[in-house]
């Protein structure tokens, strides 16, 4: 049976056949990272002498016809944000460079009780705090569409080992685009939450022991099919903590009863953030394709909301949030260039300084304004199920690691942008808490992946994952980088 690009929940199913042995599909994966992983150091770390030991237990289980759940010895890797038990995580930052932690990360305990191995871990950039996978301790990741390029991030590893068949899935956190943009430069599929339904716990940073969940961030899979996000984000929901005695989470179901009253808006370019022609093809391409299955499409309509607004709002409500676990020294140096600065700037670099050194009072401000803007999304969904627009506004471009974020520059339709551009188009939806699915819809000419954003209202998870399931069925499915 070919295992390659198999999804992970119909693997657990043929090892609790025992039509294979979780053993055998472990070696396999290891196989796959030991002769691709040389050139794309997407996975960092691996722990084999226990993983193959989990592996006997899943087999001998299986054979007593023990179910340890829908992950039933189905091998994994974990972003390296993300706690891992017994096994190095180092969140990109040197001092942890030999941190092991003690517990799970409770997303990562999630697919564990679900029956998962987790045999390794993924790259990611600096505290998870780029768009690009690289730093001190484990160098780059690149991207197997082209090893040029950049893979993403900050779950880039995450999504370049599920391109290139390292592993069957991932679990991904998003604060900034990151399981999005990753996936689109990569040509995989990955779920951005509604924000607060899957537990932050032991992401690093902050890390294991920090009881609070940061403004914004998310977790949520990475994998090949939309049938495996789906079962995925069932495992990983739930709160953790003194909460979980009383939590439960009901979520809608699809707000569309088939593709015949399905109600789509294609958001594929836009002013505030021009996008790669070959992006916003493929996304108008994508929306053709749901068209001529039956669903009603609408290329033009918007919500009723300033994406340049929003975009401020965001760096602010962005960079507070972040600005949180920085030092001292960062956030008096924060503090006294925001005062210093014309109050009309309002440059990424401006603002991320004025969101660093923000006082609760204006955060609360700001938070209204946000508010003020979900309610313009959630009036635009009773006319819409969902929005697609882009993950990003170019495709995976060459490896750039220039100190200063701000001085990165990217070309677009010919045109020099900002590097920090990257966010906008993550922002608009994110700044929201809306769920995301990310899905691959197309190519560029030079044959990178272009991936786009189905968005919904909040807690329309199911909303925005139904619609991946139909783009993939009628649009576009997962592609493997040649090769590979």
């Amino acid at each position: 049976m070919d295992i390659r690009y198999r999804s992970a929940f119909a693997l657990a199913k043929d090892i609790k056949a025992q039509t294979l042995s979780s053993l055998a599909v472990l070696e396999y994966f290891l196989s796959r990272v030991e002769q691709f992983n040389p050139t794309l150091n997407a996975v960092v770390a691996l722990d084999i002498e226990n993983a193959k030991a989990r592996a006997t237990a899943a087999d001998n289980a299986a054979a007593n016809g023990e179910d340890w759940g829908p992950l039933h010895g189905v091998p994994v890797t974990i972003k390296d944000a993300l706690c891992t038990a017994g096994l190095v995580t180092v969140g990109g930052i040197p001092e942890c460079k030999d941190h092991i932690p003690e517990g799970n990360a409770t997303a990562v305990q999630h697919y564990l009780d679900a029956g998962a191995i987790v045999f390794g871990k993924t790259n990611v950039p600096f505290m998870s705090s780029d768009l690009q996978s690289y730093n001190d301790i484990y160098g780059t990741t690149n991207n197997p569409w082209n090893t040029e390029r950049t893979c993403g991030g900050s779950s880039g590893g995450a999504a370049a080992a599920v391109a290139a068949g390292l592993t069957p899935l991932e679990i991904g956190s998003d604060i900034g685009g990151s399981i999005r943009t990753p996936s689109h430069f990569n040509g995989v599929f990955g779920h951005k939450s509604s924000f607060g339904i899957v537990s932050q716990q032991g992401h690093l940073p902050p890390g294991e022991s920090t009881l609070s969940e940061s403004d914004l961030s998310v977790i949520g899979p990475i994998g090949t099919c939309v049938d495996d996000l789906e079962q995925a984000l069932e495992i990983l929901c739930g709160e953790s903590g003194s909460l979980s005695p009383g939590w439960k989470l009901a979520l809608p179901e699809a707000s569309f009863d088939d593709i015949a009253s399905l109600r789509v808006a294609v958001w594929a370019d836009d002013s505030f953030c021009p996008v790669d022609a070959d992006i916003a093809r493929s996304i108008t391409e994508a929306g053709e394709s749901l068209q001529r299955a039956g669903a009603h499409v609408d290329f033009n309509a918007r919500p009723d909301l300033d994406p340049d607004a929003n975009h401020h709002n965001y760096t602010l409500l962005l960079m507070s949030a972040m600005g949180a676990g920085m030092p001292q020294a960062v956030f008096d140096a924060a503090t006294q260039a925001s005062a210093a600065a014309d109050p009309s700037d309002v440059s990424d670099a401006t603002l991320s300084l004025r969101g660093i050194a923000m006082s609760h009072r204006d955060w609360l401000k700001q938070n209204e304004r946000r508010l003020q803007t979900q309610a313009a999304w959630e009036q635009f969904f009773q006319d819409f199920d969902v929005v697609l627009c882009p993950s990003a506004f170019v495709p995976a471009f060459p490896h750039d690691h220039t100190p200063d974020m701000q001085a990165r520059q990217l070309t677009v339709n010919g045109e020099t942008r900002r590097y920090t551009d990257l966010l906008r188009w993550s922002g608009l939806t994110l700044n929201t808490y809306l769920p995301a699915t990310a899905v691959p819809v197309g190519a560029t000419a030079d044959g990178m992946p272009v991936g786009a954003q189905v968005v919904s209202r909040y807690m329309g998870d199911r909303t925005t994952l139904a619609v991946a399931r139909l783009l993939e069925q009628y649009h576009r499915s997962f592609k493997a980088p040649n090769g590979y």
